[in-house]
């Protein structure tokens, strides 16, 4: 298969390997931008509820890069990288890109809606550390967060008939560059084409970053889990940045939270019981993923939930706690576990 003979290609060792990791990280980015739009379009053009969109192909294409690098190293048997890179992107999404947009920002949430998403993530985070001590992840745990993402996805899709708007902050922001016009048959054909081109480009991206992710870890002697929890995981959560840098620029801090808040339950919901499912329930989990990696997501979440959940707010201190915690992480990390 084609995606398979990516893995094969080499060139000048460790440079190129670095290179089509690069490559890989771009293909993801732009072919996701190409994607959502797409959907968009296609929405907007076919007379699809937004909500729906949004909840579903928006929500999930957003998650795509995320889920389809874990499941493709996994296949491999770089379970390392499988699992650093679905709690290593929550971990970047909450100490790294949650933290700079309550420090330069902050935002007022809803605090039923925030609650509803917040216990799902610290609910999932305990379930994670409390069946990874073991030593893998299971068909049991996997059934379990499988039932949290359908209770999420519920929520969404009712939480947005009753406020008759798109839950999808990446679908707000294709919505601005939108034109009420009508369509040519080019116009269809065009777009057709992006929604196909843009989810081939994203797993090939995704495949090429996997592959060489591997190739990299092994020539630099580092882990497959500091190159999950570093490159991949940030690489990965690079949509997300993008979001919510926009969002500090428009000083629209509660489509940062937002788009961040959606983006974790569906990576930690979504793509380890995928993975697990596909190393027929005996997922390996590393000692750095159960000591340290899903230890400190649990603390980062509990900061970036409870004293919103009590004050309504996202604020600067928990800002600035949750990048300190980060930065600590990713030091120690790279000190022990390399």
């Amino acid at each position: 298969m084609f995606l398979e003979g990516l893995g094969n290609w080499t060139f000048g060792g460790t440079i190129g390997a670095v290179i089509l990791l690069l490559i890989g990280l771009v293909l993801i980015i732009k072919s996701g931008d190409i994607f959502v739009d797409a959907s968009a379009w296609m929405a907007d053009e076919f007379h699809i509820p937004k909500f729906l969109i949004g909840v579903t192909i928006v929500s999930i294409a957003t998650t795509l890069p995320e889920l389809l690098v874990s499941i493709f190293a996994v296949i491999e048997g770089s379970y390392d990288i499988g699992i650093a890179n679905a709690v290593g992107s929550v971990t970047a999404n909450t100490g790294l890109i949650l933290a700079i947009s309550a420090i330069f920002v902050g935002s007022t949430i809803n605090r039923k809606d925030f609650g509803v998403k917040g216990i799902i993530i610290i609910l999932t985070v305990i379930i994670l550390l409390a069946f990874c001590l073991a030593g893998s992840f299971g068909i049991l745990p996997s059934i379990l967060l499988l039932i949290l993402f359908i209770i999420h996805m519920t929520y969404t899709i009712i939480s947005a008939k009753k406020s008759d708007k798109d839950v999808s902050t990446v679908m707000e922001i294709a919505e601005e560059v939108a034109e009420a016009k009508k369509s040519t048959k080019k116009d269809i054909f065009i777009n057709i084409l992006k929604f196909v081109f843009g989810a081939i480009g994203i797993a090939v991206g995704a495949k090429l970053l996997a592959d060489n992710a591997t190739e990299v870890a092994t020539a630099m002697h580092i882990s497959e889990g500091i190159i999950g929890i570093t490159i991949v995981a940030i690489g990965t959560s690079l949509p997300e940045l993008v979001t919510t840098i926009t969002s500090i620029i428009k000083k629209q801090g509660d489509l940062g939270v937002g788009n961040v808040i959606g983006a974790n339950i569906i990576d930690l919901v979504l793509i380890l019981p995928v993975c697990s499912f596909i190393a027929h329930g005996n997922l390996i989990v590393s000692p750095q993923s159960y000591m340290l990696d899903i230890p400190v997501l649990l603390v980062l979440s509990l900061i970036a939930v409870i004293p919103t959940l009590i004050t309504k707010k996202f604020n600067k201190i928990q800002g600035i706690s949750m990048l300190t915690i980060y930065i600590t992480y990713v030091v120690i990390a790279a000190i022990f576990f390399a």
